[in-house]
């Protein structure tokens, strides 16, 4: 049983729509609002539906303490050698930007919409009328987070990644709980940038059928193949990274996608949910003109009035013109009742 269609701005999510691609821009603006605009402008030139930001501050995520676990020292990191505190200071989105660059995001005719990390985000996201709100993956167990998003009655996006089938189970009860009645859950993997082979996107049409709700993905990978692949599973969102160009560094740089990259991505997402169309074994309208070239029955050598057809004088090539090759077997020995030309088509009519 398929989830129902929701609405988030002006576009509808469900299998019945195109992927709704959502471009996010995160710290990629790198602390300009010249460039964080400049980003809306490409996402939306690219073709995205949806642009989402971060709602939060350094203060809001944690202490600045560059001690200990405070302090990120695994070399396979990205962010190795920042504490935290330095790093969302690095990466936040400053709150008095939001405004102009949703207004901007919504003269482009895309949807904006943030993801809060704390109830006073959420608050502040009320008063910019957002449409809607992400949960991210390290926030999906935060319940208390989650009940403020959901009363506030809007679509909810919930990114599952660390996430085990309990802990899901138990933020979707309190989200609808709650008060709110369409949720998206995203399939994610929580590094970055993540490996394909740890997608599992075959989760996808799992969580549709459990929850009963819209799924997608939000991918972390390199390229484009495991978002295809999760458009094929069912996925009706697709969240990836967004930059200007790679190059220019910024915190979420390595794994975001280009804006030549994005716009492949909108497309053929598209495509990929095209191609799903139904159930079917007869002729598509537009294969019903080719098959005139499947092999059919044709006079090979010119014959007279009362000659026997066989294998020598008869065989099954192309164009299509003629009876079914099924039917040389039935044929064979038969006379035909006029002249026939090599060249023409086997039609009943010509036996007997």
């Amino acid at each position: 049983m398929a989830a129902n269609s929701i609405r988030i701005g002006n576009f509808m999510i469900g299998t019945e729509h195109p992927p709704f691609v959502i471009a996010e821009m995160s710290g990629n603006h790198n602390q300009s609002l010249e460039r964080a605009l400049a980003i809306v402008e490409a996402a939306a030139k690219s073709g995205a539906h949806a642009l989402k930001l971060q709602t939060y501050t350094a203060d809001t995520m944690t202490i600045d303490h560059a001690d200990g676990e405070f302090f990120i020292s695994d070399p396979k990191s990205l962010w190795q050698g920042h504490s935290l505190y330095d790093l969302y200071q690095k990466a936040h989105t400053p709150w008095q930007w939001h405004a102009p660059i949703m207004e901007r995001a919504r003269q482009l005719g895309m949807v904006c919409f943030s993801t809060p990390f704390d109830a006073s985000a959420v608050d502040f996201l009320e008063s910019l009328k957002v449409p809607c709100y992400k949960i991210a993956s390290f926030e999906n167990t935060d319940l208390a987070l989650i009940r403020k998003a959901a009363e506030t009655g809007k679509p909810i996006i919930i990114s599952t990644g660390m996430a085990t089938l309990s802990e899901l189970s138990e933020t979707v009860r309190v989200a609808r709980s709650a008060g709110c009645r369409d949720i998206v859950l995203l399939k994610c993997t929580s590094a970055y940038p993540a490996s394909p082979a740890d997608a599992n996107i075959r989760t996808i049409s799992h969580m549709r059928d459990l929850f009963q709700c819209q799924v997608g993905l939000s991918d972390h990978t390199m390229g484009l193949g495991v978002a295809l692949s999760g458009v094929a599973l069912g996925a009706t969102v697709i969240e990836k990274h967004f930059t200007l160009c790679r190059a220019d560094g910024g915190v979420d740089s390595a794994f975001s996608l280009e804006p030549e990259e994005l716009q492949t991505l909108v497309r053929e997402t598209n495509g990929a949910w095209q191609a799903l169309g139904n159930i079917s074994y007869e002729p598509t309208p537009s294969e019903k003109a080719s098959m005139v070239f499947r092999r059919s029955l044709y006079i090979t050598e010119d014959i007279m009035p009362g000659e026997k057809l066989s294998t020598d004088n008869m065989r099954a090539i192309r164009p299509g013109y003629g009876l079914a090759p099924k039917y040389l077997p039935m044929l064979i020995g038969k006379k035909v009742n006029q002249a026939l030309k090599r060249g023409t088509p086997v039609t009943l009519d010509v036996i007997g």
